[in-house]
């Protein structure tokens, strides 16, 4: 086991959408696991607290961007309130290098407090999304660069899995879907998932878990699920402790690239992954996730963007509409198969 260096306490930072926050956690872990005399401080979004329960040494601290923490004054209240309840903070990981995380880092380098920051290599991720010459190939992955900010602090990360234990359901095999993702061009056809939905019940011993978030997704999801009886939504009816609890025991998720793919992960639990504008050589698959369980079709024009959030300048989603459902039900059955035979 690698040796703890002087340093006991790092302040971690990332805000930001909850997936994003999630793809730390395990990196988090392997660290924590590699070094048992260091704690980390991590500091994010008010509403994420469920996801550093459970593991030791990891001290989860509310940042509210809307709300108190808000502008610089509010983000200069935020540092001295983390100064107070952690004094002993002798480094600071910078996990998100955006204008917010550097103003926070920038109050401790000035108290002489080391820092790290994240390379998020947006040069070969432009080259990677433009329309003409593109440079196709898979960039470093956003795990491997938030590994890279703590070795910079003399923290490498072990070896462990960085998993948290699931919680294996009995009875039916349950697979999760999560079918929206924040953008259009990331999001699967409902109708073309309704047939993937179709597909997988034909086998009674099968349960479906649906995922979502806002309203209008939860009354989407209600709407599939009405008169089928092997369909359950989650949407909207649990906490986000509860709802980890539920992911932690599916036997397979089929996610877009978005939130649910990392919180499945977060537990070991295997995902479809479905991509459209985005790839994952742009480097956000899931932690731990193959990559031969992404379902997705080769076109000249992909990956468009990185984030999914630039419209599609073809006009016709030919990545999603034309990526058959057959695809995405092929793996899942491989996925379960696989898991069979362990």
């Amino acid at each position: 086991m690698a040796k703890s260096p002087d340093h006991k306490t790092i302040l971690a930072i990332r805000f930001s959408a909850m997936g994003d926050v999630a793809m730390t956690i395990p990196v988090m872990k392997q660290v924590l696991d590699a070094h048992p005399g260091v704690t980390i401080v991590f500091v994010t979004n008010k509403n994420w607290s469920a996801l550093c329960e459970g593991i030791p040494r990891l001290v989860f601290f509310p940042a509210d961007l809307k709300g108190e923490h808000k502008g610089l004054k509010g983000l200069y209240k935020l540092f001295r309130a983390i100064r107070k309840a952690h004094p002993a903070v002798s480094a600071v990981a910078d996990l998100h290098h955006v204008l917010r995380s550097r103003i926070v880092r920038t109050f401790y380098k000035f108290s002489g407090i080391r820092v790290a920051v994240i390379d998020k290599g947006r040069a070969g991720k432009k080259a990677l999304t433009r329309k003409e010459n593109k440079i196709f190939r898979p960039l470093k992955t956003t795990i491997d660069r938030y590994r890279d900010v703590f070795a910079a602090l003399g923290l490498s990360a072990g070896d462990t899995p960085g998993t948290l234990p699931q919680q294996p359901s009995p009875g039916k095999t349950q697979i999760g879907i999560a079918p929206f993702a924040t953008y259009l061009e990331k999001t699967y056809p409902l109708e073309k998932m309704e047939q993937v939905i179709e597909i997988l019940t034909r086998d009674g011993s099968v349960e479906i878990l649906l995922f979502g978030g806002g309203k209008e997704e939860v009354t989407k999801l209600e709407n599939l699920a009405q008169g089928r009886p092997q369909l359950k939504v989650m949407a909207g009816k649990y906490s986000l402790n509860e709802e980890l609890r539920t992911i932690s025991g599916l036997s397979v998720m089929v996610s877009m690239d978005s939130a649910n793919m990392h919180l499945a992960s977060l537990y070991g639990v295997p995902v479809v992954s479905v991509w459209g504008a985005t790839h994952p050589y742009a480097g956000f698959m899931g932690f731990g996730q193959k990559d031969e369980n992404a379902a997705q079709i080769e076109l000249y024009c992909r990956p468009c963007s990185v984030f999914g959030n630039k419209p599609c300048f073809r006009g016709d989603h030919a990545c999603m509409q034309q990526l058959a459902p057959e695809i995405i039900v092929g793996k899942v059955r491989e996925t379960l198969a696989g898991r069979a035979l362990t």
